[in-house]
């Protein structure tokens, strides 16, 4: 199809450098379909020109190798006025590069002391502006150089980090060599002296902003003789003279807008300037202890003038500067910006008043004095809300990062205020938040990404930035080539893969795909960006389904790779979690194996579980537990020497957090589970420490230790190291204690294995390797294991139930007892053969407790429906035990308890057997 269209053209002038001329009309085919191939070529010019505008330089370069019209049109001079490195390398290789393109440049944005060395070598001789952050390495050096070769420099800025390592020489450098300079702001400066402010008055005529923010001393008394200044700024600067200040720069003749905010200006020299200065109009003063200490504060006299303080509604007073009386209330910045009929001076003005209330309310976030929640919740977030909206980049880029700060209690532990996220919910920020996030300025979408990231932590935002969309966007935003916009988007979705109903919608949006290309994608040197995508994909693993995604994704193999190289302990603990999470679903996909025959991920994890961070050992210690409950893994653990590293981790955490503790043991226990590996933990010496972990207050700890008890136990060798060592009083004092009934349980399964008569028949064959062990009276521990053992039976008894079952054989009546006893984890314990005929041989034992405890353990393990049950009724019908439990089930003298439990035994072998013949 043929229309006419208006396009402009693209004519190549001196140099080989585009321009663009006047619209020309003409006929062109827009077919943009050959043969179902879409033709990008064939677009108009000056839309292959508007799409270049909105790529950062790398993407611009990459496309512009694609044809020799695209070349010709990536230089045209409009796209190359301005530049925004900050996100990516930009060294003097690459400066040197692009010098070619940038003859026009007026402004740069950079961030970095490599940077802003590069900056000359772009030969960029008209450059205008520029804006520099990360500066606290930049030099008087670099920075007098750039200002010597750009002369043409009409606005620095160099902030808000502080710039440690420039002086007053470097100021006076900007002076010497700027005369056209207008704006100057600095941040962090040690001294601004006399000499350097004195030289920017004398040489830059045009100077009227100047900011001097966070400096340590500022002469108050040279910056008086900056006459032509109608903005300036001395927000959080110290050692401020506030005398000198009001009798002198009340006489500048132009100042217009005067920021004092974040010092400690008191009422009296507030007042004497805002009375005595004749062209002043603004006077900001935010987050000023002194003043808003002082109760004399609300009788200041203005006279008409705008003071804008943390005690008065900031909205009215800005509301004050517009003849307009409907340009009021929290929508005044916006009524502004939307107005047809502007003011130039008020231009002027609001656009100041925008830069250093987003500069002040960032920093007062990221120091988060205390007693400014009722501000923060009434003003405040609303405040940061309507900068976010500004026409200034920066600005806009601010705000932002002030909701993402503001919000943050306890950066650490990953803690918010509540309230605080709310109020920007309920403000409609999280809509502004995306919509930032969806714009094509990839510093916006950056600071947009971490604000929705942090306030994600509270369950209700997270909530309402699903239902936004915001799934998607970040899923989108993951994939940037954008280092910083990546690694905020994959924060954004560790905190929002939180919620188990978001989890699958961050698998549909393409998140996991994402989060693991972005691994390889960043596999150096990017540690932020490692943490967040590692942290979200072990979100993501707790999920059985996305547990498969992650695995399909090649997640696995990255992760490894993480744990393996990565020397990061961020990284390396979020790795080792995202793998713990990835082997826990081993009974329905195949992670756990595929996580173990990834090649080095084992011995990477029991490297791990030797870090000096403890977060990093917590989580390879918990990704060994839940490698351990695959036999291949078991074994490849300990040949890989983990038996060796988790008895010393579990013997250096006595004093460690309880998860540290339960993942040590717990992995022990998992070890042990193999007769070879559990002699070898004793013989490592892992009996002390799990016998001083059964000592925990933590009921998750009891588990775990008793557990690897347990199992440690059905060793002859062991279970005298466990009386050696003190472990019984240990025991009883978990079955009488312990609010775990699990914990109880196994801790008195443990006692029965030692005392059940196997390690009498031993005693006497004490090889050479066990000669250290002493000799041991057993008859005391025997008697308080025995004593303990039966109270802990008892607990279970309910002596009506009992005394009906035992005069009926109706299966309600043997249902009731089950119900009373059942331990429902006890469930998910899986025993082998050999732990079986053990409990069905103690059905014989002459200890009527013993009797009972084997007939209630028995119980436990077949009980209908339980993980395992099925498995256990198969090992018992194998060895005969019915016979046995018919046996003890009538025998005359066992008690009542080994009676009734042995006939529910039997109960529940029958089910089983007619289950499976079903």
């Amino acid at each position: 199809m043929s229309r006419r269209v208006r396009r402009k053209v693209a004519n190549k002038g001196k140099d080989g450098v585009v321009s663009l001329s006047c619209y020309e009309t003409g006929v062109e085919d827009l077919g943009t379909e050959r043969n179902g191939v879409v033709d990008w070529t064939i677009l108009p010019d000056d839309t292959v020109i508007h799409l270049f505008s909105r790529l950062n330089y790398r993407d611009r370069a990459s496309l512009s190798s694609t044809c020799r019209a695209w070349r010709v049109l990536a230089a045209s001079q409009c796209l190359w006025s301005s530049l925004d490195v900050r996100a990516h390398k930009f060294d003097t290789t690459m400066a040197t590069s692009l010098a070619p393109r940038c003859i026009n440049l007026q402004k740069i944005k950079f961030r970095g002391a490599e940077s802003a060395d590069a900056v000359i070598h772009l030969q960029a001789k008209n450059l205008c502006e520029i804006n520099g952050d990360y500066c606290r390495k930049i030099t008087d050096a670099t920075l007098s150089v750039i200002v010597a070769r750009h002369e043409a420099l009409e606005s620095i800025q160099l902030g808000p980090d502080f710039c440690e390592r420039i002086t007053g020489d470097a100021i006076k450098a900007i002076a010497f060599c700027c005369p056209k300079l207008k704006k100057l702001r600095l941040s962090g400066i040690k001294d601004v002296f006399a000499d350097a402010i004195n030289a920017l008055a004398k040489h830059c005529p045009n100077l009227i902003d100047i900011g001097f923010l966070d400096c340590l001393n500022v002469d108050e008394a040279a910056l008086g003789n900056i006459l032509s200044v109608r903005f300036l700024s001395v927000a959080g600067s110290s050692n401020m003279n506030w005398s000198v200040v009001s009798h002198l720069w009340h006489k500048l003749p132009k100042l217009i807008g005067l920021d004092v905010s974040r010092t400690d200006i008191g009422s009296t020299d507030v007042s004497r300037l805002l009375f005595s200065s004749q062209s002043l109009k603004v006077l900001c003063a935010l987050n000023c202890p002194v003043l808003e200490e002082d109760t004399s504060v609300s009788s200041i006299k203005t006279k008409g003038k705008l003071l804008l303080s943390l005690f008065s509604d900031i909205f009215i007073e800005l509301s004050s500067l517009f003849a307009d009386t409907t340009k009021k209330g929290r929508n005044v910045l916006l009524d502004w910006r939307c107005s047809k009929k502007k003011d130039k001076n008020l231009i002027e003005i609001m656009t100041w008043l925008e830069w250093i209330l987003s500069h002040t309310l960032l920093r007062t976030a990221e120091s988060n004095p205390q007693g400014l929640d009722d501000f923060w919740l009434k003003q405040g977030a609303a405040l940061l809300l309507s900068l976010m909206q500004s026409s200034q980049e920066d600005v806009q880029e601010r705000a932002a990062t002030g909701l993402a700060t503001f919000v943050v209690i306890d950066d650490e532990n990953a803690s918010i205020d509540c309230r605080r996220a709310e109020a920007v919910m309920l403000d409609g920020g999280i809509r502004l938040l995306l919509n930032l996030a969806k714009c094509w300025r990839e510093g916006l979408q950056s600071e947009a990404a971490k604000a929705i990231a942090n306030l994600s932590v509270n369950a209700n935002v997270a909530k309402a930035v699903a239902e936004e969309g915001g799934i998607n966007i970040l899923a989108l935003l993951a994939r940037s080539m954008n280092r910083m916009v990546a690694e905020e988007a994959a924060g954004g979705l560790w905190n929002l893969s939180v919620g188990e109903e978001r989890k699958a919608a961050i698998a549909e949006a393409g998140g996991v795909k994402a989060l693991v290309d972005l691994i390889f994608k960043w596999s150096s040197g990017c540690d932020g960006v490692l943490e967040h995508a590692a942290g979200a994909l072990a979100n993501l693993a707790a999920d059985d389904k996305c547990s498969t995604e992650v695995a399909i994704a090649g997640g696995v193999h990255a992760l490894v790779m993480l744990a393996r190289s990565c020397k990061f302990e961020g990284v390396q603990e979020q790795a080792a979690r995202a793998l713990a999470n990835l082997a826990a679903h081993g009974d329905s996909n195949s992670n756990n194996a595929a996580v173990g025959q990834e090649a080095g991920s084992l011995e990477a994890l029991v490297q791990l579980t030797r870090s000096p961070h403890e977060g990093v050992r917590q989580e390879a210690a918990g990704a060994l537990w839940n490698l351990s409950f695959g036999d291949r893994n078991r074994e490849a653990i300990a040949a890989g020497g983990g038996i060796e590293a988790l008895v010393t981790l579990a013997q250096s955490c006595s004093n460690a957090s309880p998860g540290l503790q339960e993942r040590a043991a717990g992995a022990l226990w998992g070890l042990s589970v193999s007769e070879a590996n559990s002699i070898a933990i004793g013989q490592e010496g892992g009996v002390a420490p799990l016998i001083a972990l059964a000592r925990s207050d933590a009921e998750d700890v009891h588990e775990t230790a008793a557990g690897a008890l347990w199992n440690l136990a059905f060793n002859h060798s062991n279970a005298l190291r466990i009386v050696e060592e003190g472990g019984v009083p240990a025991l009883v004092h978990l079955c009488l204690t312990s609010e775990s009934k699990m914990a109880c349980f196994m801790a008195a399964l443990a006692l029965a294995y030692m005392f059940d008569g196997r390690t009498d028949e031993f005693t006497p064959m004490v090889t050479s390797s066990e000669s250290s062990l002493k000799s041991v009276s057993m008859d005391g521990p025997r008697r308080l294991a025995l004593k303990h053992i039966e109270a802990f039976i008892l607990r279970f008894s309910d002596a009506q139930a009992f005394a009906a079952a035992a005069v009926s054989s109706a299966p309600a009546a043997l249902a009731q007892v089950t119900e009373k006893a059942r331990i429902q984890e006890a469930g998910h314990l899986r025993c082998s053969g050999a732990e079986i005929g053990r409990f069905v041989s103690m059905l014989r034992n002459s200890s009527s407790i013993l009797k009972s405890c084997a007939a209630f353990a028995l119980l436990q393990f077949t009980i209908p429906g339980g993980r395992h049950a099925v498995h256990h009724a198969s090992l018992m019908q194998g060895a005969g035990a019915a016979r046995v439990l018919r046996s003890a089930a009538a025998a005359a003298n066992a008690p009542i308890e080994a009676k009734i439990f042995a006939r529910i035994v039997l109960r529940n072998l029958e089910h089983h057997q007619v289950e499976h013949s079903i």
